[in-house]
């Protein structure tokens, strides 16, 4: 069949009321009555009705129509009509030819009541079908339009680093190892180190939005082996507030911008009302979170160094009640659970000017200042315990000057979670890679 009707979107029927169109996309729902049979077509953009008054006997339309599967890709060839009593949009279109492209098996794999695990499994299903989980990819992309404008404007250079290390980036301890030829390579649990050979090397400000592996065997609902990190460096820094004031702009002008294309669909499909958040983000001592939180009763023995998630949880509410803000910077993190590259303040060794950002009472970002005189990265990195050899090329840089710098690393699905009020992690990723999930 040759067609010379270009398709239309659904979206955009409403100005070819009275023509003739062509509509492609999936067969949503179907009613094949005794005198009539009714289809609604899903694309990317919206639903339309497409109706059709049997015919009796040597109607081919009516013989197609009888086949249609759910989820059936179709094109729909006919008049758009303008109709107030259908539902969808006041419109729907008298059909001329329906074309089935590719015939939908029944019954489906999974429907509206299907738990989250099912629905992973046919991820590219559930996705097509709800189209709310479609919003999120789409919120995604103009958050992390957003997020590039900002650092753009700010004259930073992006960068694309290597996933695949001879060395662990951090530690060995949650690195997966590949074959590597004769050899053992690891993946990249961050970009860290290849954005401070940037920062050496003259860059003066880098970022990179791509993927980050970690070999946690952690099954929380904020946890990922695969995910989409967003990080930032920045040269010639004062001091770790630097980093700080870059983060809380870039996400203020990122979500605005989210919130200008996506608001009023966010709140129809997640219930979730868009706070454009206001700079500057309160910012409190790790010291002072714990003071506060164990005189409200958590961790009353006093044995935490770090913020679990309930601790995180409660400060969050803590200092939402108390400054309206949905955002708390916890800085001056401890630098026995910091990593030894943290810069210290020489009058408070004990702690690190370091920074985890929480939204909501989800920690979305780790930052710092990064120690950038090489004698006292030896000693650092000797009190943890680590061997220099694998860090040679890394402390290579330092060698023969490098500035002051820092930068942070953030979770592009915690801040999806958080933006969107979503209960795990997994539905604010494409495909997730857990523990016990390697498919599809």
């Amino acid at each position: 069949m040759i067609h010379t009707t270009s398709r239309v979107l659904v979206a955009d029927l409403r100005r070819h009321v009275g023509e003739t169109v062509s509509v492609s996309g999936w067969t949503s729902t179907l009613r094949l009555q005794r005198k009539m049979q009714f289809a609604v077509v899903r694309d990317h953009t919206g639903m339309v009705q497409v109706t059709h008054r049997r015919g009796g006997d040597g109607d081919a339309l009516e013989a197609e129509f009888d086949r249609l599967t759910a989820e059936s890709a179709v094109r729909v060839t006919g008049r758009v009509v303008d109709n107030p009593v259908v539902k969808l949009g006041g419109l729907e279109i008298l059909p001329e030819s329906i074309e089935v492209l590719s015939r939908a098996g029944a019954p489906l794999p999974i429907d509206e009541r299907t738990g989250l695990e099912r629905r992973l499994d046919w991820r590219f299903l559930d996705v097509r079908k709800r189209p709310a989980a479609r919003l999120l990819f789409a919120a995604q992309t103009t958050l992390e339009q957003g997020m590039r404008e900002y650092a753009y404007a700010r004259g930073c250079t992006e960068m694309h680093t290597p996933k695949l290390m001879g060395a662990a980036s951090e530690s060995g301890a949650e690195v997966f190892t590949v074959g590597y030829f004769d050899r053992d390579a690891c993946l990249a649990q961050s970009p860290q180190f290849f954005k401070q050979m940037a920062i050496a090397a003259g860059i003066d400000k880098v970022f990179e939005i791509g993927p980050v592996f970690r070999a946690e065997p952690s099954f929380t609902s904020r946890h990922a082996t695969e995910f989409t990190g967003v990080d930032v460096e920045l040269a010639w820094i004062t001091g770790v507030e630097d980093v700080m004031v870059f983060e809380e702009r870039m996400l203020a002008h990122a979500l605005t911008k989210v919130a200008d294309t996506h608001a009023d669909e966010i709140e129809e499909h997640y219930d979730v009302g868009l706070v454009i958040p206001e700079t500057r983000f309160p910012r409190i001592a790790m010291a002072e979170a714990q003071r506060i939180l164990r005189a409200a009763g958590w961790d009353l023995a006093g044995e935490k160094e770090d913020l679990d998630p309930e601790g995180e949880r409660a400060l969050a509410a803590h200092l939402k009640a108390e400054t309206g803000h949905e955002f708390v910077f916890v800085t001056h993190y401890p630098a026995s659970i910091r990593p030894f590259y943290h810069m210290r303040p020489a009058d408070q060794p004990e702690v690190t000017l370091s920074f985890d950002l929480l939204w909501k009472g989800l920690e979305v970002t780790t930052g710092a200042q990064r120690e950038h005189r090489r004698d006292v990265l030896l000693k650092q990195a000797a009190e943890k315990g680590l061997s220099t050899e694998p860090l040679q090329d890394y402390l290579n840089c330092f060698r023969f000057g490098c500035p002051p710098h820092g930068g942070l690393g953030m979770g592009l699905g915690r801040v999806l979670m958080a933006m969107l009020g979503l209960d795990s992690i997994r539905e604010a990723t494409f495909l997730f890679r857990g523990p016990n999930r390697l498919t599809p």
